[in-house]
């Protein structure tokens, strides 16, 4: 059955922000501190999911998260009005107060993993929102991540929105970030390549934490009963490298496999695995790119792995969405436009801005969740939640309107902050048709 490849992007949330509460993540730790600016993150990744919508592909947009989250440091025990339990948990609790008020939703990536109609035995198609559990910032995010998929996938009998896996450590799951989907045509079955770091009952000694078991990829296959599955083992020296998810060394499309050296523990395992699971469906394309001439480090700087590798309606090769920083990094641009100039299933590299967030660690692809649709699944999305230039226009002057131009660390504990924030996630329940009580703040 025909179908298309759409992204759902996290809309960057007002408390944007550099507290570098992501150990692996090497760009949140080397910013951690300086000062941000929430108005022009969340304007770059609009501007980017218009890039996206421009060019053919459906672009949806998932809210942001309420932040500060009160409830969570209600949990803590703090009491008083909402803006006396910010102000105790940042004098008695920083670290605490701190993950309540990440934005790391924005990366919608680690939203939740997706295995379209094609695949799945039951015609539907699957999500299960990443527990996130290995950072106590991302743990806090599932089961609102959950409503927006419901909002956005509203139809039970063509969707079916899970919960997150139990929030433990032997089955910490950290979403798309770590599936590649592989097919012929999106409409078509394809191979599902799910990436695991570590099993369930291993001793993790390694510098960095390695943040998928095995076992949560194995549970969601088993969820989802997701056709043809491949399960490969992360590269260890990738994650003590700084490789916290997959998709930094990974990405890919249709039939084709874009991937560094050293992504997997055993690439030539993988590999032919890959093509016994794909066999009689699409022959593999195996881009790989050798550590001679991409060092993990400048491949872990740049984030030419991190970008979108998308087939735009029309044309026969793929195309590469890349950050301006692969462009800026010799090694990675060199990469790139050998690639554009080859004859080989990637023809076009394009760069976008999204600085703000990648200063955080996230490139183009943290920033969004593939969802593979029919027309007839498309048709039953909710539309007030799918990108058009009007929402564009809208989204942009919201953001312009309710958005600082600078936040630091300490402006996080500021309580006006609070009421900007509710201000903003209220009036944008009402641009996304989200329900009245789609916020906690909304339920009180």
């Amino acid at each position: 059955m025909p179908a298309i490849e759409a992204n759902a992007d996290g809309l960057i949330g007002p408390t944007h922000s550099y507290a570098g509460l992501s150990p692996g993540n090497l760009a949140s730790s080397l910013n951690k501190g300086e000062a941000s600016n929430p108005r022009a993150a969340v304007l770059q990744g609009l501007d980017k999911m218009k890039r996206l919508a421009d060019l053919g592909l459906p672009q949806f947009v998932l809210p942001p998260h309420e932040r500060p989250n009160i409830p969570f440091l209600r949990s803590l025990g703090f009491s008083g009005s909402d803006k006396t339990v910010l102000a105790k948990a940042w004098r008695d609790a920083p670290a605490f107060a701190a993950a309540a008020c990440s934005a790391s939703p924005m990366w919608a990536a680690n939203a939740a993993t997706v295995t379209p109609s094609a695949d799945a035995a039951d015609g539907r198609v699957h999500f299960t929102p990443a527990n996130l559990h290995t950072n106590l910032h991302r743990s806090l995010e599932h089961r609102q991540t959950k409503r927006a998929l419901d909002a956005l996938f509203p139809d039970a009998t063509r969707f079916a929105v899970h919960d997150a896996l139990p929030a433990v450590a032997h089955l910490a799951d950290e979403g798309a970030a770590n599936h590649v989907r592989l097919c012929a045509t999106h409409g078509g079955r394809g191979v599902n390549l799910l990436v695991w770091g570590r099993e369930a009952f291993e001793p993790w000694e390694g510098r960095f934490p390695a943040r998928q078991t095995r076992e949560a990829s194995e549970a969601i296959v088993r969820r989802h009963e997701a056709g043809r599955p491949v399960l490969a083992q992360q590269s260890r020296a990738a994650i003590d490298g700084g490789t916290f998810h997959n998709d930094v060394v990974c990405v890919g499309a249709l039939d084709t496999l874009f991937f560094h050296e050293l992504a997997f523990e055993d690439t030539e395992a993988t590999k032919a695995a890959i093509r016994r699971a794909a066999d009689g469906l699409f022959e593999p394309q195996f881009v790989d790119v050798s550590a001679a001439d991409l060092p993990l480090a400048d491949a872990i700087s740049s984030y030419l792995f991190n970008s979108m590798l998308i087939q735009i309606p029309g044309e026969d090769r793929l195309t590469l969405i890349c950050p301006t920083e692969t462009r800026d990094n010799a090694r990675s641009h060199a990469v790139a436009q050998a690639l554009a100039a080859s004859n080989g299933p990637i023809g076009r590299v394009e760069y976008v801005d999204v600085r703000q967030s990648m200063r955080n660690g996230g490139g183009p692809a943290c920033l969004r969740l593939r969802v593979v649709l029919t027309e007839d699944e498309l048709d039953a999305t909710n539309p007030a939640m799918r990108l058009t230039d009007d929402l564009h226009v809208r989204l942009s002057a919201w953001a312009t309107r309710w958005y600082r131009e600078t936040l630091t660390a300490q402006d996080l504990a500021d309580p006006d902050l609070l009421d900007e924030t509710r201000g903003a996630l209220d009036e944008l329940t009402g641009i996304l048709a989200l329900g009245a009580d789609f916020y906690p703040f909304q339920r009180v």
